[in-house]
């Protein structure tokens, strides 16, 4: 008898690919006892993009989710999703950084480290697994799963092969899209546990609606552990509910022993959450099952949507799809799995949305052709990599050979923010948003927004239909901040962005893509302090004109984002007023749909403006530099 082992993902890849990872961890601490008691193998809870969305959106230290989550858990090994090289981020990081990053992951809880490659270089995984067994963490190397004129039956066996030799501890197969039949499956673990004789854990989303049917013809090939969610975030573009995948289980050989009465209560709780969220349930859309034809997986269709609708462009979507594929078999048919999903997704949106192929081409893009995440599958098309790079020769070494160590730069540009050694590495991962999070917990603006009155208001108002603040909901806002130690309050829902600020009792509420024109700002006046407000007033400070001429042209924003001056806080900008500049040269930054997109200079001249200022939102079309040829 060999009972199947399940893993929970619904505290990492579920709410990854359903709800954006908002899941904060005040949401997941009352529920981890019972999750603990459940008999799962392990419970995915970091990693992946919970690093980031921690940081950026949420307002929390990742580390410290990591330390509260580990206090809760006893029994139950805690794993994390780590992407080779490129860590939790979306570039390769040096040796190290991801040294470091991967001994303090394992000192501050997690016990197993699942590793993987986008591209199945395994190059690009010898250090993290390294790291990995010097610290003492249990090692899952995994093979991505994709299909592609390149990708046989052989490729998986050796890349499989040379992970085992690496001294992996488990090999999982990450089928990403949904795309392991369960003949597939069958034919492929049969193999993998006849010539290596290692235990395989299969990870599968239902997007396509094969994955159970994939886990069952897997049992019998011989799998140890299948990766599941609770229902409440199971289905769509997640995994397949763990409810049904015991059940069918039951009464044979492969028996998982978990209890369903003790997984109904836990899916109860997360139901509640779901509800009190306003997330809605995994579901399979028409577009969704087009994956056997375009290979998007589930969490890169929910992205591009949010990217397309955050551009205002969703109903472009289905030339997204159509384009995806041709973008991925230019670049040597990488497998749609971060970072290569968001470097061809976002490639793609850009050659529709510009409406000429290649015209924008995002710095991780080039970076890709250039040799930068390792070897593509397959030779990317010469007419594209000349498009893209010119006559320059891609990398053919190691890519993480040719970055300087980044540890000792970090500590220093960090040093006076940073207030441990995991802050110090948050920082070498994301310069920019980390800074910006050390900035607001310096303020008290993060960390401190946990009370039970500021979650209940939030959740009240990002709930509402119209998004809009009443008069008795910011005397409400008002109040809450002056009760607290907060000093700020942001929230951002359905396009709008709401700033409460400690002071003058000034509040925002506009739309995301009217924040870089204008901050119309509601100016409640108080007769004495702590007093409500009897008035509301509004005041508008524009964003500086340009200053047109004949002799002049404007650099527009070709996206919805956030405007950078330079590459990192520490680094110079790319361009000042009165500067000279060329065609082609690189004048900034604007981060959107997780990359960092170099804008070029179309005409030649000098500097005579600068409209926006570094770190703010702009929108698609907004000027940004004022150039006099």
């Amino acid at each position: 008898m060999k009972p199947i082992k399940i893993t929970d993902t619904t505290l990492r890849d579920a709410h990854q690919s359903l709800w954006a990872t908002r899941m904060s961890t005040e949401d997941m601490l009352p529920i981890l006892t019972e999750l603990d008691e459940a008999g799962y193998f392990s419970l995915e809870v970091w990693g992946g993009a919970t690093f980031d969305v921690c940081l950026r959106f949420l307002g929390e230290d990742p580390w410290e989710r990591l330390r509260q989550i580990k206090s809760r858990v006893k029994k139950t090994p805690l794993q994390m999703l780590l992407r080779g090289q490129s860590l939790v981020g979306y570039q390769h990081y040096p040796d190290d950084v991801v040294r470091e990053f991967v001994e303090l992951s394992v000192k501050n809880g997690i016990d197993i480290i699942r590793i993987f490659d986008a591209l199945n270089d395994v190059r690009n995984m010898v250090v993290p697994i390294e790291a990995a067994k010097k610290s003492g963490a249990h090692v899952q190397a995994s093979v991505v799963y994709t299909i592609s004129p390149v990708h046989t039956t052989k490729h998986y066996l050796e890349t499989a092969t040379a992970l085992a030799e690496l001294g992996a501890d488990s090999l999982c197969i990450k089928d990403m899209a949904g795309l392991l039949t369960p003949i597939k499956a069958y034919e492929l673990i049969s193999l993998l546990k006849k010539e290596l004789g290692i235990m395989i854990h299969l990870h599968s989303h239902y997007i396509g609606g094969m994955a159970v049917g994939t886990y069952l013809k897997a049992a019998e090939a011989g799998v140890d552990i299948v990766d599941t969610a609770s229902v409440p975030l199971a289905f769509g573009a997640s995994q397949p509910p763990v409810e049904t995948v015991v059940r069918a289980f039951q009464d044979t050989e492969f028996d998982s022993g978990l209890n369903l009465k003790k997984l109904f209560h836990i899916a109860k709780y997360f139901e509640a959450l779901r509800k009190n969220r306003g997330f809605e349930r995994g579901i399979t859309r028409i577009s969704d099952m087009r994956v056997f034809e375009h290979q998007v997986p589930g969490g890169m269709i929910s992205n591009l949507v949010s990217q397309l609708e955050e551009q205002g462009a969703l109903e472009r979507i289905h030339d997204v799809l159509e384009e995806i594929p041709k973008v991925r078999a230019e670049l040597g048919f990488p497998p749609l799995v971060t970072p290569t999903s968001q470097i061809v997704g976002t490639q793609a949106v850009l050659n529709v949305l510009s409406g000429v192929r290649y015209k924008l081409v995002p710095g991780e893009v080039k970076g890709y052709v250039r040799g930068l995440y390792g070897n593509p599958p397959a030779p990317i098309n010469t007419e594209i990599q000349h498009k893209i790079i010119g006559d320059e020769e891609p990398l053919s070494g190691r890519p993480a050979d040719s970055l300087e160590p980044g540890m000792v730069k970090a500590k220093l540009d960090s040093i006076e923010l940073a207030q441990s050694a995991e802050d110090v590495v948050s920082y070498a991962l994301f310069p920019q948003i980390a800074k910006k999070f050390f900035e607001e917990r310096e303020r008290g603006v993060v960390s401190k927004l946990e009370t039970k009155v500021v979650k209940e208001t939030r959740t009240t108002l990002l709930s509402k239909e119209d998004s809009k603040l009443n008069l008795q909901e910011i005397k409400e806002l008002i109040q809450i901040i002056d009760e607290t130690e907060i000093s700020e309050l942001n929230l951002e829902s359905d396009g709008v962005k709401i700033a409460i600020r400690k002071g003058p009792g000034i509040i925002t509420s506009v739309p995301v893509t009217a924040v870089a024109r204008q901050e119309v700002s509601p100016v409640v006046t108080t007769s004495e302090p702590g007093q409500s407000t009897q008035k509301v007033e509004t005041a508008i400070k524009a964003a500086p004109e340009p200053v047109i001429s004949a002799n002049t042209e404007t650099i527009t924003s070709p996206m919805v984002g956030t405007f950078y001056s330079s590459q990192s806080p520490e680094a110079p900008p790319y361009v000042k007023v009165g500067q000279h500049v060329e065609v082609g040269q690189p004048v900034c930054i604007v981060e959107a749909m997780k990359l960092m997109n170099e804008i070029e200079s179309e005409v030649e001249g000098n500097v005579v403006q600068i409209l926006v200022e570094n770190g703010q939102p702009v929108e698609y079309g907004q000027p940004l530099f004022v150039i006099e040829k």
